[in-house]
């Protein structure tokens, strides 16, 4: 079977910016940054006060109260994120489709919220007894799982950790399986919940978190900002999608992975480079056609500078005229489910000709030498686009996409 379009209908979206798709993307096209201080843990022992939660939210507005019993709070995320994105698609699942239907999430850390109580319980309140859903709250794979059950999907479903790379490489894998014609139809994303006592003191410890803001690219950048939330695409084949008068966001054009093998957290340039590399010739794309960037942009000083390196050697001179910026800087680092966060913003940003903007941005560093797209978003019409997400353990994974009607 010849390698078939892959359309983007339907997406869906819960994160610091908005609780939907619709509150997200407003508040990119407004550069409005939801860091803010942290408002559900009192944590004073922490030297950081600030992250990208996800406010107004209440479960009860979502699941019942035996169905929340299931459901960590990641794995809320993916699913709210899930139903969103199968409404916008406006698809029929039909007995056939479900059978070929796949799910891929991508989750870095699964249900920290639901181990680090369990552990307190045990640890430090001494229970005898662990409650017994410990573990199918916590597994990372509990949002595919139910994602599947919910719409009775019976064909694939499995979730991918690769850190901060989880999202990408899941929506890069089910894009190829969709493409090769394994299954009709894929939802696919990422979700992630990590704020918990343990792993915030934990992310203190490596000294990588702002003490203020997250501030990409900017000379001044001192680290990033945790975030939380989940973003889901449903994929289709073009033709398909075209012949039910489908809405298409987009198409997924390309996909690029590689590893550094060189540090367990330190970026390289190489890695993020080959992947990116890798992603263009799988998409058949030259540099000149690539007019939109959405970095990984993570805000320290190392990581930032290794990317533009990167970027600067595998474009050349087309580099000027690049547009690179961080949405980090708006919705956080959310791990695992950054990806997904930075692919629907990628994705809107082709639909919508709105380039999002790297907010909190103030002063220029030279060896962050590439055009930003500084603290406002900016109306230009961009055909194609990558979006990088690089990874501790050195896994990188590349996105590429391309504007919709073409």
């Amino acid at each position: 079977m010849p390698a078939r379009r892959v359309a983007i209908t339907g997406l869906g979206a819960i994160c610091a910016l908005g609780n939907t798709i619709a509150e997200t993307w407003s508040a990119v096209c407004a550069g409005r940054s939801a860091i803010a201080p942290i408002h559900s843990l009192d944590l004073p022992e922490l030297r950081f006060r600030n992250a990208a939660q996800v406010s107004r939210y209440c479960s009860a507005k979502h699941f019942e109260a035996s169905h929340a019993l299931l459901l960590d709070r990641f794995a809320q995320f993916a699913l709210i994120a899930a139903r969103e994105a199968m409404q916008d698609s406006g698809v029929a699942l039909t007995p056939e489709l479900r059978e070929n239907t796949a799910i891929v999430t991508g989750s870095g850390m699964g249900g920290q919220s639901t181990l680090d109580a369990g552990f307190a319980k045990l640890y430090q309140r001494e229970a005898r007894v662990d409650p017994p859903l410990i573990i199918p709250r916590a597994m990372a794979n509990a949002g595919a799982s139910h994602i599947s059950m919910e719409f009775g999907i019976t064909g694939p479903a499995y979730t991918i950790s690769t850190a901060c790379c989880s999202a990408n490489h899941a929506i890069g894998q089910a894009f190829r399986m969709v493409r090769n014609g394994d299954v009709e139809l894929a939802i696919t994303g990422g979700s992630e919940a990590p704020f918990g006592f343990g792993m915030l003191k934990a992310f203190e410890a490596m000294r990588v978190i702002s003490p203020d803001t997250c501030r990409p690219f900017s000379k001044d950048r001192r680290g990033f900002i945790l975030g939380e939330g989940g973003a889901m695409l449903v994929l289709e084949p073009l033709d398909t999608a075209m012949a039910r008068g489908a809405t298409i966001h987009g198409e997924v054009v390309g996909f690029g992975m590689s590893s550094d093998a060189q540090h367990i957290t330190h970026l390289s340039s190489d890695g993020p480079l080959r992947a990116m590399r890798a992603a263009m010739r799988d998409a058949g794309l030259v540099a000149e056609q690539v007019g939109y960037i959405n970095a990984h942009g993570s805000g320290t000083q190392i990581n930032d500078a290794l990317e533009t390196r990167a970027i600067r050697e595998l474009f050349g001179a087309h580099a000027d005229r690049l547009a690179v910026s961080s949405t980090k800087s708006l919705h956080g680092h959310a791990l695992g489910a950054t990806g997904a966060l930075e692919a629907v913003c990628t994705i809107l940003a082709l639909e919508n000709g709105v380039l999002p903007p790297t907010v909190n941005f103030t002063e220029p560093d030279p060896d962050c030498n590439l055009d930003v797209v500084p603290n406002h978003a900016r109306p230009a019409h961009v055909e194609f686009a990558l979006s990088n997400s690089f990874a501790f353990g050195g896994h990188n994974a590349v996105l590429a996409f391309r504007q919709p009607n073409n």
